[in-house]
């Protein structure tokens, strides 16, 4: 399971622009806690802690604990709200989590095994088709990562979710073989390849088609000189 990082909270006396703007005047942000059998939450927290939070990147992905006074409540955040200017924190929604409860999530892949890539050992580069996969899991038990493994893929092979294993009771929200990741050919490669399929073509000479071609755009100006020629006469 994923990390979980503890957040200081105070419960918030009142709502609006102007509760909002003396919050942010303090140096804390308004916040709302959601879901469950419990009401919504109405918070304030550190915007510079959450700022911090919110850099370091994946901040949709990780489980917070909010300590508010002497209660403490497991969230998700789902939504945060920046200042058009500065990109500061103004405003989060948290969901709370409820053991035994499912949500739906994006979790970061890893890739492990790249030394027993034949293809990377050929110069082969590691197209990433997914970096994070969507999956259903439990609230209390979501995985900090997927751990996807490049081990036997050559250049042009391909790993799809079905070969991934992922953590105990957790499933993709995606319901069919989406490709997690390829390996490509260097770009040496690819030029070599298509110097030597224009070398191919230049050797087996033009198709019967291009042939045609060319002699129907030969023949076009013969018939129209012979067509003037006949209107001059009469």
């Amino acid at each position: 399971m994923a990390d979980v990082v503890q957040l200081n909270a105070e419960v918030r006396p009142g709502s609006g622009r102007g509760a909002s703007r003396l919050l942010r005047r303090e140096g804390t942000i308004p916040a709302v806690i959601y879901g469950g059998a419990k009401d919504n939450a109405f918070v304030s927290v550190d915007q510079r802690i959450v700022r911090r939070e919110y850099e370091k990147g994946g901040f949709g992905n990780r489980v917070f604990e909010l300590v508010i006074g002497k209660g403490k409540e497991r969230v998700l955040p789902r939504d945060i709200q920046l200042h058009p200017v500065t990109d500061n924190p103004i405003h989060v929604d948290f969901l709370r989590l409820v053991p035994g409860s499912q949500v739906r999530i994006s979790v970061p892949v890893q890739f492990v095994d790249e030394a027993d890539a034949p293809g990377l050992k050929r110069g082969g580069i590691v197209n990433v088709v997914r970096h994070e996969i969507p999956v259903i899991c439990q609230a209390d038990a979501i995985p900090e990562r997927i751990v996807v493994s490049l081990a036997g893929l050559d250049i042009n092979d391909a790993r799809h979710i079905s070969q991934v294993k992922l953590p105990d009771g957790v499933t993709t929200q995606i319901k069919r073989d989406f490709t997690v990741a390829t390996i490509t050919p260097p770009s040496a490669v690819r030029e070599e390849a298509l110097e030597a399929k224009a070398a191919a073509a230049a050797a087996a000479g033009p198709t019967a088609e291009e042939t045609a071609a060319a002699e129907a755009a030969a023949a076009a100006p013969a018939a129209g000189g012979e067509k003037g020629k006949d209107e001059k006469k009469k």
